[in-house]
């Protein structure tokens, strides 16, 4: 359970998905879907969910490559986080967001895993929130001619090492799309 007191509510974190970001991402049209499921569900229980959209020098804000890909339409009143950093708390004003929402459990999807989710993710659970991963709703680009592993194996080790992490008073896990349990 998370160790942020009064903070009961889960929230859908959706990181990246961005045009320019996942255009030749792993298995990106089967990420995308799902995690356009999980928006789906989560709006149908009320439960929030929360845009991140990075910015830099090679993903200039405006741009083209910058906007979030057409399948994900955010509405209005979904609160959008700009970042410059790959944890998406370092800089933003992502934790008032969840604050404010009283959330402490954080269901974490997008882009790119060995970059922006693993920053996050380990960013959210030392903050003290409890962080669940979508295993098949999160991508990365193929890095293997700078060393990374192919992108399916960079997934499938973030995920294993996810599912394993641990710390006093806060829980890490890894669901598929399928079993994400919104409830509080």
């Amino acid at each position: 359970m998370t160790t942020l007191q009064e903070r009961p509510h889960t929230a859908l974190l959706v990181i990246d998905v961005q045009r320019g970001v996942v255009a030749s991402a792993h298995e990106r049209d089967a990420v995308v879907a799902n995690i356009a499921a999980l928006v789906d569900k989560a709006r149908a229980e009320d439960v929030p969910v929360v845009w991140v959209q990075h910015s830099d020098d090679g993903l200039v804000k405006g741009s083209e490559d910058w906007e979030y890909v057409p399948e994900l339409p955010r509405r209005g009143a979904e609160p959008l986080v700009h970042k410059n950093y790959g944890d998406s708390f370092e800089g933003t004003d992502l934790e008032r967001v969840l604050a404010a929402a009283g959330v402490g459990r954080l269901v974490v999807t997008g882009a790119e895993t060995d970059a922006c989710i693993r920053s996050t993710i380990h960013g959210a659970f030392v903050r003290g929130y409890d962080v669940t991963l979508v295993a098949d709703a999160h991508t990365t680009n193929d890095n293997s001619r700078w060393g990374a592993p192919p992108p399916g194996q960079v997934i499938a080790h973030t995920n294993l090492y996810w599912q394993y992490h641990s710390a006093p008073g806060r829980t890490a896990g890894v669901a598929e799309t399928k079993d994400v349990a919104f409830g509080d």
